[in-house]
């Protein structure tokens, strides 16, 4: 599914709901990518501070991918069986 995301809270509401749909709890995720289980909840409720590291590694441990798109562009269909 695409998310489109415009704000830090967007992030951190699809954050939080990937999180539990990838079966984490917080301290679980936390312990996936080497921090405090306080900021894995710190970033669910503002996800302002989230470093890209952070959020590259949180998108791995839940199975997502991140796209950056021109936004005054379509967004093609990726290609069947293309990953990166």
């Amino acid at each position: 599914m695409l998310h489109l995301i415009a704000t830090s809270n967007q992030l951190a509401q699809l954050l939080a709901a990937s999180r539990r749909q990838a079966g984490f709890t917080q301290a679980e995720a936390a312990s996936r990518i080497g921090v405090s289980q306080s900021r894995i909840s710190a970033l669910e409720t503002d996800a302002s501070a989230l470093t890209l590291t952070q959020l590259l590694a949180l998108c791995g441990a839940y199975g997502l991918q991140l796209q950056v798109s021109d936004k005054h562009q379509p967004v093609p269909e990726p290609a069947p069986g293309v990953e990166w």
